[in-house]
């Protein structure tokens, strides 16, 4: 996934990686017919740029044969919870209509017209991220490039596949929606396209914090402005969990005062990007600019990591430890939180919820720390749900 402060040259950088085959790698040679092993570049921007860098048409929703070795998908949100919203819609409907079971969450939901969607939190999200996940394992493609530029808050974006499945557990718990498909057979297939919907919720989240499969990258200028978005975006990362692998410095765009940027993270190399020669208005010449873009690794970053360990005592006297390497641009604004299972950490004005382990979700917070390195949450047994004997 390439991400960065708008007006960094994602989507130049994206369809230039794209392009660029990795070294003892040879490209292809499926015919353009047949897409399979081939690399799929994906923008989610409908104002993107990249058909015509690459000069080929824009047609949202298909992909489209760019060179030997090449595709491009132009997904569009508006055109995604349009086609896939008219279809839940109807199963919605038909359920309401064929129970008397008051639940007004699902009236409510069945009254939206998919036009109407679009200002549900987190839907338009999940719809494209599900859809880049459906590419992924389809085992078409050999690699895939995600070009997220045109996203006002990346990090938002990628966690809304999480905050959709806080809204419907809330909303219909699962332990409701399993005993009403029981009692009520006709709402067993609501129930089952809700539990699909939180299923994929969680396997979207599970695959964009997946170090494994997975590798993020970063754009920015070579300037003032770009050096404070890679402390921004590594602290985000950390907090997310996402494995950011690489930081490119475009020395093509410039719009302030230079500025070097440097990194301390073994997990994050540093590459850049010079300015090109000439206009950047065919493949050739994206492919000169030499953008290589490093392969996922396997190691887990920030909250991805996180352990837990015992730092004293046994059965309800125990005090347990869970901790991950965060960067705090700001330690002020740091904040730490308890939601049911969840852990609410908030940096720099940014919340995400960290899944607890089994272990820790039957304890309450009794401490927490930041070192200046990691932080630090301790944990102690809650009488009340904790295991007698253990």
């Amino acid at each position: 996934m390439v991400l960065g402060p708008g007006g960094s040259g994602i989507s130049v950088v994206a369809a230039a990686g794209a392009l660029r085959r990795e070294r003892g790698r040879p490209p292809s040679r499926a015919p353009l017919s047949r897409p399979g092993r081939h690399t799929l570049l994906i923008t989610i921007d409908r104002l993107s740029p990249t058909p015509d860098l690459l000069g080929v048409f824009r047609l949202p929703g298909s992909t489209v044969a760019v060179s030997s070795g090449v595709h491009l998908l132009t997904l569009e949100r508006l055109q995604s919870v349009e086609q896939t919203w008219s279809a839940f819609a109807g199963l919605l409907t038909a359920g309401i209509r064929d129970t008397k079971l008051n639940l007004p969450m699902l009236g409510t939901l069945a009254g939206i017209e998919s036009a109407e969607l679009a200002t549900l939190p987190g839907v338009e999200e999940f719809l494209l991220l599900r859809r880049i996940r459906d590419e992924a394992v389809s085992g078409s493609w050999e690699r895939i490039v995600v070009d997220l530029s045109g996203v006002a808050d990346v990090f938002a974006l990628l966690r809304a596949p999480s905050f959709l499945e806080q809204g419907i557990e809330r909303l219909w718990p699962r332990h409701r929606r399993l005993a009403a498909a029981t009692e009520r057979p006709v709402l067993a297939q609501l129930a089952a396209a809700m539990d699909t919907i939180a299923r994929d919720c969680e396997d979207i989240a599970e695959v964009l914090s997946d170090p494994h499969v997975l590798a993020g990258h970063l754009v920015v200028a070579a300037d003032a402005r770009g050096a404070r978005a890679v402390a921004q975006h590594l602290a985000l990362a950390d907090l997310m969990g996402f494995p950011l692998r690489s930081v490119l410095v475009n020395r093509g765009v410039r719009a302030g005062e230079p500025a070097e940027v440097h990194i301390e993270d073994r997990h994050v190399v540093i590459r850049m990007v010079e300015a090109a020669a000439a206009p950047l208005d065919r493949p050739a010449r994206l492919r000169k600019l030499a953008v290589t873009l490093a392969e996922p690794t396997g190691d887990a970053r920030g909250s991805g990591a996180a352990q837990v360990r015992t730092v004293c005592g046994t059965g309800l006297d125990t005090i347990f430890e869970m901790s991950w390497e965060q960067r705090l641009p700001d330690p002020q604004r740091f904040d730490l939180g308890r939601s049911g299972d969840d852990l609410l950490v908030t940096v720099d004005g940014f919340r995400h919820a960290v899944r607890l382990p089994s272990v820790l979700r039957r304890c309450d917070v009794v401490e927490a720390s930041w070192d200046g390195r990691s932080v630090r949450v301790r944990f102690a047994p809650d009488p009340a749900v904790w295991p007698r004997g253990q």
